[in-house]
């Protein structure tokens, strides 16, 4: 039975399969080369035999990334590629002009178990991990979708990565690979919600990766409104775990937090943030948080998020408001995924 989509194939894994299949061991580094750039139907190795082919399809899953749906915002150019995989479920992922190059923002769960209040893929019932393979296939459809490289990528869509740790993992070593994607891993950031143990086993991991957490609260009460995983790891244990992550790899931890109106965009919020962090290797990445249908939250008005940063700056914290893209289109942060399920049915 086949149980592998081809895109989670390493060059190893195609090199024994030749030697199994009896075929040229030279086909493996085609084959692979087709993969790394997008392909996900035999139809597409031009220089690979018929007969080959028909093997592939025999031992692996193909043709399971279609692509459904491709929306172009009208504000900044953010173009959102939405696809089904080869069971059904759909994903959704994102690519985003700079003047730096092409960041893709890909998804790691069809669907998300963290139950985040504010955040529109906790509405709909989760589905599955995305093996390895499926978030590489992300990177490399879009790209070949845009016909322009990519530059970076955030694991920041759909699901929670460190809920899906292996595949996450393996996606890099995918991603990395010189004879593949070939994307360092200085231009991958993963954000997590702050799964403590599995930011305690990623910091050992010894990987040069962007480390992102989302906090969007500064003391425990506030934060067990809008995340139930703050429930489980307290602030405390969360700072204790960032710490140990900036003091073993010496890289720092940005903290993305989503202002809401009335909510955590207070004077008395930053203040707390300023004595939570200080001292820290931190940076904050603050989040004019996008209006989700179905919540109660609105978004911080500009003076508020200004005046929130300017609070953070002058306690000598780290701090940028993120440019919100892709917002006509359901592509920014928090909306992504709700729109299209709730349209198919």
């Amino acid at each position: 039975m086949k149980d592998k989509f081809c895109l989670d194939l390493t060059l190893k894994d195609l090199t024994l399969w030749c030697e199994e299949r009896g075929v040229p061991k030279y086909r493996a580094s085609q084959i692979y080369g087709w993969l790394s750039s997008g392909a996900v139907t035999t139809d597409e190795m031009t220089n690979v035999p018929k007969n080959v082919r028909a093997m592939l399809e025999e031992d692996f899953i193909f043709g399971g990334f279609i692509l459904k749906d491709h929306l172009v915002s009208k504000l900044d150019g953010t173009e959102k590629f939405v696809f089904a995989l080869y069971d059904g479920n759909i994903i959704e992922t994102v690519a985003m002009r700079y003047k730096t190059g092409i960041s893709v923002c890909i998804s790691s769960q069809a669907g998300c178990k963290m139950g985040c209040a504010f955040c529109a893929s906790a509405k709909i019932e989760f589905g599955r991990n995305l093996s390895a393979g499926e978030l590489l296939a992300q990177v490399s459809v879009t790209q070949k979708n845009l016909g322009e490289r990519v530059r970076s990528v955030v694991i920041m869509g759909i699901g929670e990565p460190f809920d899906n740790y292996d595949n996450v993992m393996g996606f890099i070593r995918l991603a990395n690979d010189p004879d593949g994607l070939n994307l360092g891993a200085r231009h991958i950031t993963l954000s997590t919600c702050g799964l403590v143990p599995k930011i305690e086993q990623f910091t050992r991991e010894g990987l040069q990766v962007n480390l992102a957490v989302s906090l969007h609260a500064p003391n425990d009460e506030l934060r067990k409104q809008l995340m139930p995983v703050a429930k489980a790891y307290s602030i405390e244990q969360l700072m204790k775990t960032c710490k140990e992550y900036t003091d073993a790899t010496n890289r720092r931890v940005t903290f993305e937090y989503s202002l809401f109106a009335g909510v955590n965009d207070t004077p008395k919020c930053a203040a707390e943030l300023v004595k939570l962090l200080k001292g820290g290797l931190y940076h904050v990445n603050l989040i004019a948080a996008n209006k989700v249908p179905g919540t109660v939250f609105q978004s911080a008005s500009p003076a508020k998020v200004k005046q929130f940063r300017d609070i953070l700056e002058s306690g000598g914290i780290n701090a940028t408001i993120r440019r919100e893209m892709g917002s006509d289109i359901m592509a920014a942060c928090g909306q992504l995924r709700r729109g299209t399920i709730e349209a198919s049915r």
